[in-house]
């Protein structure tokens, strides 16, 4: 039977210490972010290609970290694990502070990289601990919510910072974001600590996982999900900008209505979608993300620069209920399709493919960008397909694509 919001709401409050290190940590990504690359350059004497060096070295040596710590989710439980990717930032942070030569932007880039991988790869199983079934979805609609508004927040405040430029205020960013990860630590005490059972469930350990090929198919789903997420980042403004040759705030506009309608809408739109089958919201939002490819590609051909940027808008508002109908649906299947004792794992695989969809989508979508519209816009559009088709399969395959949202 269906659960009502006001089912969930009250699931939440039990866990608002929970929440509340999710705003802390979504606000504190969303300040830095846009300024990390000038940070260094205002308080180092390194140059760009220094800087960009060792924070792309930080990256790729991260990437094992989530994979790394499934086993150790399995064995002492979520919110140990969790606890120390906060600690592991807030050393970071608290480096950045002092650095001045590449190798030591690089060390405490990778604290911060391996500690965000291992918050996501923890994520999920925290949730679906502390949410119950037929409210998982939901829960994740609703921290997606947060997690988009706090960024858009953290947004705001760095451009703010941008524009004042100083060494205090950027040296202000980073202290704060360090003492934030600190307490985020303390908050996450009070999530209790659920550890999965031993036993037959746990026996095969990583060989299991990756021997369930209807999970892998899953992960493959995943992974296309993700190429898409990214394209948001990477691909859509400098479109809009550098190829279309729209006003500069085109881009500003687009990240505006992105944020504006997952942070308020995504936890409405989830549970006006009790009842509906998993597998078939997954299609619907690869579907919408291919819609609003081509309104990019279409927007090429559109000479009127005030109707383009409609068209642009319009394709942002298709891409964005893609984003909406997907991600909670998707990480909520990723969460229920892998068995308890292992869950830590499972979800750690999964959490790679978008780890490795970040690494690999930079220079593939600016590739296809310099070679013209019609080849990235299609390519996406390909991506959605495949997705889509993902989707099919898994619906088909994964009894928890097959249930319905909102059911126990």
């Amino acid at each position: 039977m269906p659960h009502s919001d006001s089912m969930v709401r009250p699931s939440m409050a039990r866990h608002g210490r929970f929440v509340a290190a999710i705003v802390i940590d979504s606000i504190g990504t969303g300040v830095f972010i846009p300024v990390t690359m000038l940070y260094f350059l205002a308080t180092t004497s390194l140059t760009l290609v220094q800087v960009g060096a060792a924070l792309t070295t930080a990256g790729l040596l991260a990437l094992p970290a989530g994979p790394l710590v499934g086993g150790l989710v399995d064995r002492y439980g979520s919110k140990p694990v969790l606890q120390a990717a906060n600690l592991a930032q807030a050393l970071g942070f608290a480096g950045y502070l002092v650095v001045g030569q590449p190798w030591q932007i690089a060390i405490c880039a990778w604290l911060n990289s391996a500690g965000r991988a291992v918050f996501f790869g923890c994520y999920g199983v925290t949730v679906t601990a502390l949410a119950a079934p037929g409210q998982r979805e939901r829960w994740f609609g609703l921290l997606g919510s947060v997690r988009n508004l706090g960024y858009a927040l953290g947004g705001l405040l760095s451009a703010v910072a941008v524009s004042i430029g100083t060494h205090g205020v950027y040296a202000a960013i980073v202290a704060i974001n360090a003492i934030s990860y600190v307490a985020a630590f303390a908050l996450m005490r009070a999530v209790p600590n659920t550890r999965p059972e031993g036993g037959h469930d746990a026996a095969g350990g990583w060989r299991r996982v990756l021997q369930d090929r209807r999970y892998l198919s899953l992960v493959g789903h995943q992974l296309c999900f993700a190429i898409s997420l990214f394209a948001l980042n990477i691909a859509i403004p400098v479109y809009a900008v550098d190829v279309l040759g729209l006003p500069g705030w085109t881009a500003g506009a687009v990240f505006t209505l992105n944020t504006v309608m997952v942070g308020f809408g995504q936890s409405i739109v989830v549970g006006r979608l009790s009842g509906r089958v998993r597998s078939r919201v997954l299609v619907a939002g690869h579907t919408c993300f291919a819609v609003g490819y081509l309104l990019f590609l279409a927007a090429d051909r559109v000479a009127a620069p005030t109707l383009a940027v409609a068209v642009v808008l319009l394709g942002a508002s298709s891409y964005t209920l893609g984003e909406i109908l997907g991600g909670p649906i998707a990480s909520t299947v990723a969460a229920e399709s892998a068995p308890d004792a292992l869950r830590g794992r499972y979800l750690a695989l999964n959490q790679l493919a978008v780890t490795v969809a970040g690494a690999v989508t930079p220079i593939a979508l600016s590739g296809l960008l310099s070679t013209g519209a019609t080849a990235i816009w299609l390519t996406l559009v390909g991506v959605s397909v495949l997705g889509a088709t993902l989707a099919t399969v898994i619906g088909r395959t994964v009894p928890a694509a097959q249930s319905r949202i909102g059911d126990v």
